[in-house]
């Protein structure tokens, strides 16, 4: 089978980059599993195991097409209809009254539903980008890993977490960190902001990290930091909110929308770092990932349509941020 991976951003991720890195995992096991893969992304990608084309907004999806082509897998939303076979992964939270693919894909069954789908596949980690979790390692601080500037993200719930309950924590995502977002909480400076980082620099700070702190306000869609902190033996501590009650188990961390709450788990909880490592490594590899993609593919080679109608949000959400108490 050949397959084309289509986004509108660049690869490999340089920094963060979650979409980015979750098509790069996804084309690897492809290829691994005896498929061609092309990728059709942004002007300067480079790949040593795939060939890349560069996407080009300005054309239509199926003008850059290669006849050689079978299926077409996208991991952005177009209103064209292809001319080839597709599926479209939805990353984000489509916002109410818009209609998506007939072949949509989400990545998480709390996500799926949200839209009248039962289509979904988790994100899975290749393992070899991480290394060794070091599990016993002595860690001395907790960690926030997002967009720090995206209010729902709610960096500034995640300090005064760790505030109160006088804890250190190293805020990871974003290229910046004002008042507004949470400093305000912070007289005794034991918050570290490092910006967006990635690579062995980002894993080197999650593997002496004791937990995730991840007190979202919206609908998380999946929230690939959650897993990669289970892998490094971090439990998490956030919201029950969105895809986290279907990722974090009672062993591997603590969902609450009361701030009290939390503060008292992330003093008190007590979690094995190799419980955490061991849930990831079960159900969150690329290679899984890879193969509920590939049932996907074989479904849509059947003539079958992925969902009865085309997607759509079910509930129109009126607040623009979920409660946190």
């Amino acid at each position: 089978m050949h397959i084309l991976l289509a986004n509108n951003t660049q690869i490999p991720a340089l920094e963060y980059g979650g979409t980015e890195r979750v098509i790069w995992w996804l084309g690897k096991e492809l290829v691994k599993k005896g498929h061609n893969v092309t990728y059709l992304v942004k002007e300067g990608s480079a790949c040593d195991f795939a060939d890349v084309l560069y996407y080009n907004p300005q054309k239509s999806i199926s003008s850059q097409t290669p006849p050689s082509i079978d299926l077409v897998h996208m991991h952005f939303t177009t209103a064209e209809v292809l001319q080839t076979l597709s599926v479209t992964t939805i990353h984000g939270n489509p916002p109410f009254g818009k209609a998506l693919p007939i072949n949509s894909i989400f990545v998480s069954q709390n996500h799926a539903g949200r839209y009248g789908s039962k289509a979904f596949v988790h994100n899975g980690l290749d393992f070899s980008d991480y290394g060794d979790p070091d599990l016993d390692s002595k860690r001395t601080f907790f960690h926030f890993l997002g967009k720090a500037a995206w209010r729902i993200k709610n960096v500034q719930g995640a300090i005064e977490i760790a505030d109160k309950a006088g804890k250190k924590l190293v805020v990871i995502g974003g290229h910046r960190l004002n008042i507004k977002m949470g400093f305000r909480f912070t007289p005794n400076l034991n918050i570290r902001f490092k910006g967006m980082v990635g690579g062995e620099e980002k894993n080197d700070i999650l593997r002496n990290s004791k937990g995730l702190i991840f007190p979202v306000l919206w609908n998380e869609p999946f929230g690939l930091a959650i897993i990669e902190s289970m892998y490094f033996g971090c439990p998490v501590f956030g919201t029950p909110y969105g895809s986290l009650p279907e990722l974090v188990t009672p062993e591997t961390g603590f969902l609450s929308d009361r701030k009290e709450d939390l503060i008292n788990e992330v003093i008190n909880g007590h979690y094995i770092p190799k419980k955490c490592h061991e849930h990831v490594l079960n159900n969150f590899s690329s290679e899984k990932m890879s193969g509920k993609y590939l049932e996907f593919y074989e479904r849509v080679f059947k003539d079958e349509n992925l969902n009865i109608s085309p997607p759509a949000l079910q509930k129109h959400q009126t607040e623009k941020f979920m409660p946190f108490y």
